[in-house]
């Protein structure tokens, strides 16, 4: 009997270390939390959240708290919804809009909204401002190039919306349009006949400018003639005469040479020099 009892007290030793060796390291793997790369960690103590996050990284913590991991990356919702446009025609759109949480504004946010902040925040606001927008803009823009114009406008209205719920607003990208095929193809004739249009005029300009630059031309040309045959004086062809028959009569080709006639012709020169 003797001998059995400290083979007892050693076994419940050894459970007991046992035992506190897994208390330990349950403790332990509570206290340790491992932040990943992209996320903040929001502490709650029985209901109460602390005011500061945690960053990424290794963080010794409270056992007793519970630690939230929520993303910082940026973030898209993508929405496919039939919106009025000005005329009140339904008009298909598919839209992205790109965000992220403000770390400094975590904490308020799993206070006041959750963590499915994007479903109960964002999408409500994107589908308000979304049909908000359109419905101030024809058809036409919403189809065309000036689509550009209408995700900017939604941007400016979406913006204030986002932030003031601690969630940074970073980019409203209108992706495609799809309208009624008459209307689209209607608009797609009227843009085409404009462009024709445009092209027109661009060629009457160029005839115009080509038809003024000949006047030009043509009044140059005449001007020029007009102030040689005004410089063309009796004398100077004279002048002019004596001077080529010089040149003629000095040539080795000269044969036969006759110029001139009445009182004022030139002279007449006959056989080679």
């Amino acid at each position: 009997m003797a001998d059995i009892i400290p083979g007892v007290n050693i076994s419940r030793r050894l459970v007991g270390f046992i035992a506190g060796g897994l208390l330990a390291l349950i403790i332990l793997s509570k206290a340790v939390v491992v932040i990943p790369a992209g996320h903040v960690g929001v502490v709650e103590f029985f209901g109460n959240v602390y005011d500061r996050s945690l960053d990424p990284g290794i963080q010794i913590v409270n056992p007793l708290v519970r630690v939230h991991k929520m993303s910082i990356r940026t973030q898209q919702v993508t929405e496919e919804a039939i919106v009025p446009s000005q005329e009140g025609l339904s008009v298909n759109i598919d839209l992205s809009v790109l965000f992220s949480l403000d770390p400094r504004n975590a904490p308020e946010v799993y206070k006041t909204v959750g963590l499915n902040y994007v479903n109960v925040v964002i999408e409500p606001q994107i589908r308000s401002v979304v049909r908000g927008v359109t419905s101030e803009y024809d058809a036409k823009a919403l189809y065309t190039a000036e689509r550009e114009v209408v995700a900017e406008k939604m941007f400016e209205h979406l913006k204030p919306l986002i932030d003031q719920r601690g969630v940074r607003l970073e980019k409203v990208l209108l992706r495609a349009v799809r309208l009624p095929d008459i209307l689209s193809t209607a608009i797609e004739k009227k843009l085409e006949a404009e462009q024709q249009a445009e092209q027109m005029k661009f060629v009457l300009q160029r005839e115009s400018q080509e038809a003024e630059r000949k006047r030009i031309e043509a009044k140059g040309i005449s001007d020029y003639n007009s102030g040689v045959t005004q410089g063309l004086t009796e004398n100077i062809l004279k002048l002019r005469g004596i001077e080529a028959t010089k040149a003629l009569a000095e040539s080795t080709n000269a044969k036969v040479v006759v110029i001139g006639s009445g009182k004022d012709g030139l002279p007449i020169i006959l056989g080679q020099p």
